[in-house]
């Protein structure tokens, strides 16, 4: 069976024509990336021609890849006149794309749209929400957020939790490229992954399915020191994932050992990683590539997917 890559990226004509209008970061001169907090970065223009992002696709076994709005770009925390139009040319894009993508949706982070997102939600393109964790880093904000988690509660989609911009000092301009991924990006994820332990996130969103990217920046494995430290200790929940995107079978093995299997899918972070191909062996790795993203997209019927049609 054809696996679900539940984390690529891909950005649509609109959203670049948009990133190259602009003169304050983000902004694409040609193809240069411009943010605030990152070295400027080459993008490869064929990682975002749609066709032969599907011609990759399956050649890795991929059937579905579910592509999301690049968080560290730092559009959702623009104000609201400057990330609204951005994310609509965004969702305008999704649109247009093949069948082969299902799209993650997302909000500006001020005044956010309730009743769009709704909508949005309810369109079988939309797989669900993305969030990025620099939204979420403290329980008080896992409670700020309350009413756009509720729209994807309400709707029976999950969350996705993504790096969100790393700011950077006038004094940080020597940090190599690496840092922000390696250091930035795992500091937001563990600390969006602790916020929703210590809001007791599952008892105020019972049935809310969350999916941190990145294996959550391995904040799980943390979980000993965590009880340590005087924390109570809780059982896995079944409604929480980890994606595999930005890390192997060694730190996934941690992971592993403390979630079950049952809480990790494939994502890859493409055009950035490959996704893996195999994992533990034969049955961890279907588990991995079908088994769970189908359970935590809720695309799963007696064990066969069944996406809608987006048409």
């Amino acid at each position: 069976m054809l696996a679900t890559d539940v984390h690529q990226h891909l950005w649509p004509d609109e959203l670049v024509d948009r990133l190259r209008a602009r003169t304050r970061p983000p902004f694409l001169r040609g193809w240069t990336l411009h943010t605030d907090g990152e070295p400027p970065y080459d993008v490869d223009p064929t990682a975002h021609d749609p066709q032969a992002r599907v011609a990759l696709d399956d050649q890795d076994g991929i059937g579905t890849a579910c592509v999301s709005l690049s968080a560290p770009l730092g559009i959702e925390s623009l104000p609201r006149r400057d990330a609204a139009p951005l994310i609509r040319a965004w969702h305008r894009g999704v649109a247009g794309l093949p069948d082969h993508f299902r799209a993650w949706a997302s909000v500006p982070a001020s005044e956010p749209d309730l009743e769009g997102l709704r909508g949005l939600l309810g369109d079988p393109r939309y797989v669900g929400l993305q969030l990025p964790a620099t939204q979420l880093l403290t329980p008080a904000a896992w409670e700020r957020a309350a009413a756009v988690l509720a729209v994807a509660e309400d709707a029976g989609v999950p969350v996705l939790v993504h790096p969100g911009p790393v700011p950077r000092a006038p004094l940080d301009r020597d940090l190599p490229g690496w840092w922000a991924p390696v250091v930035g990006y795992t500091g937001q994820l563990t600390a969006a992954w602790w916020s929703w332990q210590a809001v007791a996130g599952r008892e105020l969103f019972p049935r809310l399915r969350v999916v941190f990217a990145a294996a959550a920046g391995l904040a799980p494995v943390h979980h000993e020191r965590h009880q340590l430290r005087g924390g109570d200790p809780r059982p896995v929940d079944p409604q929480i994932y980890v994606d595999t995107s930005g890390y192997g079978p060694r730190a996934l093995d941690a992971v592993v050992r403390v979630l079950g299997i049952d809480a990790l899918v494939l994502g890859s972070d493409r055009p950035y990683a490959a996704p893996l191909d195999e994992l533990f062996g034969a049955a961890a790795t279907h588990a991995v590539r079908v088994t769970n993203p189908a359970r935590l997209l809720g695309t799963t019927r007696s064990g066969e997917l069944t996406w809608p049609s987006a048409s």
